[in-house]
């Protein structure tokens, strides 16, 4: 991919943002991220993608209804999930639901799968954590079989059989866009070049080099299955304001409590001014101004070998302003200035 050719997108888990110092509604912040897409296509962002989660804060447990509102909204950018969890999915409903979409959207439909790093959904729909690693392999060989074929029939253990099960409305040939995103398993990174399918990196703390062995692994693993070189991507969080130090001291005062709150529950260790700034500088936290951000996005995606980069931009709390400054800065700054730099210095891809 050439340097033009960068791709930069926005993640949002549908986190609840304030006014004025005042907590929004859910309903407020659902309409907010219409809005928040509005902005990213203005500001020319390529993709502008929703999580699935099921805790309380976060509005994004309708993913492909909220995508829906967004394509009648915009024209352009593509829409895609930051995270689907397959495991706790059906892979009819979901090709229903993604087909319509793309038709809907006039073809800007992809999504990311996921096993899940928040495990709300699998009692919520009645799934047995135990069958965590099952789930997630039948279910994707059902939903890209239903991607890639026209008539599919199948059985397993988790759904009822398809026999010669034809379903409308039909995807694009071959199926739309669709990433495996990889917390670190490698595992999980052979089962994407496996299906032949693009990798989404999901990095979220230490310095992002260290996948450059998962890298490595899937172009080897792609090569031994026959597939052709596929798109590797990143996902990692931050905010870009007018300078370094209003950045850092905005993201610090939202992050802290939230990820304090994820140590407690998880057994993480708690975090701390020091780790964080050491986050910052060289780790998996993109916080800073449109030259910091740019430069730091250059340099990952030249080690890394990526293709396109997504900016998680929305943490509990954080006020509507920093998050449309963020995607702002992130369009009109960071992009462009991302795009010399690796004229200058591409990526080996």
């Amino acid at each position: 991919m050439t340097a033009t050719a960068f791709e930069l997108g926005l993640n949002s888990f549908g986190e609840v943002a304030t006014d004025g110092g005042r907590t929004m509604s859910d309903a407020e912040t659902v309409r907010l991220l219409i809005e928040e897409a509005q902005l990213a296509e203005a500001v020319g962002i390529d993709v502008f993608s929703v999580g699935e989660h099921y805790r309380a804060g976060h509005n994004d447990s309708a993913t492909p209804v909220l995508l829906a509102a967004i394509a009648t909204a915009t024209e352009r950018i593509r829409l895609g999930t930051s995270v689907t969890v397959l495991s706790t999915n059906d892979p009819v409903r979901l090709h229903h639901e993604f087909s319509t979409l793309d038709a809907a959207s006039n073809g800007r439909a992809q999504l990311v799968l996921g096993r899940a790093s928040a495990t709300e959904s699998f009692p919520l729909f009645g799934y047995d954590l135990a069958d965590y690693e099952e789930l997630f392999e039948e279910k994707l060989d059902l939903f890209m079989r239903l991607q890639r074929e026209e008539t599919v029939t199948w059985s397993g253990r988790f759904r009822p059989p398809l026999v010669e099960q034809e379903l409308r409305p039909r995807m694009p040939p071959g199926g739309i866009p669709t990433w495996i995103g990889v917390g670190g398993s490698p595992n999980s990174v052979v089962r994407a070049a496996r299906y032949g399918l693009p990798l989404m990196l999901a990095i979220i703390g230490g310095r992002p080099q260290r996948f450059a062995g998962h890298v490595e692994l899937y172009h080897r693993s792609l090569e031994q299955f026959g597939h052709a070189r596929q798109p590797v991507a990143q996902h990692s969080l931050g905010l870009i304001a007018e300078s370094d130090e209003e950045a850092i001291e905005t993201w610090w005062r939202y992050w802290q409590p939230v990820v304090a709150a994820l140590a407690e529950e998880r057994g993480f260790y708690k975090p701390t001014r020091e780790r964080y700034l050491a986050e910052v500088d060289q780790g998996a936290l993109f916080v800073g101004s449109p030259e910091t951000v740019a430069r730091k996005i250059a340099t990952t995606a030249r080690d890394l070998r990526l293709t396109r980069f997504d900016l998680k931009y929305d943490v509990m709390y954080l006020p509507r302003e920093a998050r449309a400054r963020t995607i702002e800065l992130l369009g009109r700054e960071v992009a462009p200035r991302v795009r010399e730099l690796l004229a200058k210095e591409p990526a080996h891809v």
